[in-house]
């Protein structure tokens, strides 16, 4: 294609300029969170070759439906584009593979091609949204991201452009943990049961965003191990995505889409679905039977009780392996609250000693039990972001360390953090790194409330 772009597989959006020039988040492995997902759809031959030779790769965020290595090797790109976040352990992991690395800075257009720019904003969830100027027409990828500070910073770009795509996470919430379970043992049924019409989410994000177009992403998975399997209900396929789609200004594309930029004309990519075939777990290492050894204990004793936020507001967390109860003590209180994670060895000590625990919440085949009272969002705020994000990605598990953390996405641009802080209640946006006796929290809250009265 002379000039134009593809989006395929999960989270993949392929670039071209007189031959391929970008390749987003590329996975082409069979497998992620330790063999539980598979990709719902086959990646037809031509998209493939066109991936392997892109002369870059962009790589969102660490999960590995986005980072997946051995994509990664297979490449022939120049170099793996990644966003700029503190810490930069995805950077130092690459390298040591061998890998080329290059980190975009934050809010700056970078030219890859004549007519192609890319523009990375990352944020303090370990998330990025990388804004695609193809030929002028603007790609908005947000793949797996929220919104939190960067949102009206896009907005006011993309008004520059006529013709703008969406491409952003969907679905019934499956991409998550969902294995959840009351002290009693009975399972907390997720809040997508009843399958509610995507659509409509679907028309208010594009009109939220004024996109021209939105196309469904970052869900195209499904689940393959006999112990997740019981989550493919909760996944969306490629036409739920229509069911309810109204929209006087925005129109919903399909999944999979070639968009050729010379003449404004879509074409569907058809390409055929997955057949899913049932994995035992020990095909991917996982014994249900196996039991922690003496080593592993210390291990996850260290793991968790280094993470300083957990031992504020949880008094225990049990890890039960092979049957067998292993308690990790995190506060002198009464034991009243408190998470047990059911789950094999294999998988538990790797996302231990690699520090990606959020693969397991993902994976869906842990069970995880809830002791004592937890709001409607269960794991958030006070663990899953304290462990995966802050903890595992960003190497910050000490209160010192997430002030750090905190402070050195503040500075990227402070309004927007602080504004993002104040409208989404964000307590650990705003609490844990400016203090409101600060001078830094009265500087930016008088120039926050001037902007907001103009």
């Amino acid at each position: 294609m002379e000039l134009g772009f593809d989006t395929i597989g999960n989270a993949t959006v392929v670039c071209y300029d007189k031959g391929p020039v970008l390749a987003t988040d590329p996975w082409l492995s069979d497998t992620a969170y330790f063999g539980s997902w598979t990709m719902s759809h086959e990646i037809p031959e031509e998209q493939r070759h066109a991936i392997l030779r892109c002369k870059y790769a962009w790589v969102s965020h660490g999960h590995p439906d986005h980072l997946c290595v051995d994509s990664l090797k297979q490449l022939g790109a120049e170099s793996i584009l990644l966003p700029d976040h503190h810490g930069g352990r995805i950077q130092r992991d690459l390298e040591a593979l061998g890998l080329h690395v290059r980190i975009l800075k934050s809010r700056v257009w970078h030219q890859l091609s004549d007519r192609i720019r890319v523009m990375s904003i990352a944020d303090y969830n370990q998330d990025a949204v990388l804004l695609i100027d193809v030929g002028g027409r603007l790609i908005l990828n947000f793949n797996d991201a929220g919104d939190r500070g960067w949102g009206a910073y896009v907005k006011a770009i993309s008004r520059d452009y006529p013709i703008r795509f969406l491409l952003k996470l969907g679905g019934f919430g499956d991409a998550d943990m969902i294995n959840l379970f009351e002290e009693n043992g009975a399972r907390i049924v997720p809040r997508s049961r009843e399958r509610e019409q995507l659509g409509p989410v679907m028309a208010v994000e594009a009109a939220l965003w004024g996109a021209r177009f939105v196309v469904p992403f970052s869900s195209m998975h499904k689940y393959q191990r006999s112990d997740s399997i019981w989550a493919n209900p909760y996944t969306a396929d490629a036409e739920d995505y229509r069911a309810g789609f109204e929209s006087k200004t925005s129109e919903l594309l399909p999944a999979f889409i070639r968009y050729d930029c010379m003449k404004d004309s879509v074409e569907a990519i058809n390409p055929p679905e997955k057949t899913i075939q049932v994995h035992a777990s020990e095909e991917f290492g996982d014994n249900w039977k196996d039991l922690l050894t003496a080593d592993d204990i210390s291990m996850l004793r260290n793991y968790f009780s280094s993470v300083e936020h957990l031992n504020e507001h949880f008094d225990f967390i049990n890890i039960r392996v092979g049957g067998m109860d292993n308690m990790v003590e995190l506060s002198a209180r009464k034991f009243d609250r408190g998470i047990t994670f059911e789950v094999p060895r294999t998988s538990l000590m790797t996302a231990v000693q690699y520090e990606v625990f959020d693969d397991l919440l993902i994976g869906n085949f842990m069970k995880t039990t809830l002791h004592g009272r937890f709001g409607e969002t269960k794991l958030y705020p006070d663990f899953t972001p304290y462990v995966a994000k802050y903890g595992d990605n960003g190497k910050a598990r000490t209160n010192e360390e997430l002030e750090a953390y905190f402070r050195a996405y503040r500075r990227r641009a402070p309004v927007d953090y602080f504004r993002h802080a104040l409208e989404s209640g964000s307590r650990h946006a705003v609490m844990a790194v400016l203090r409101t006796d600060s001078s830094a929290y009265r500087t930016i809250s008088r120039l926050y409330h001037f902007i907001t009265a103009a």
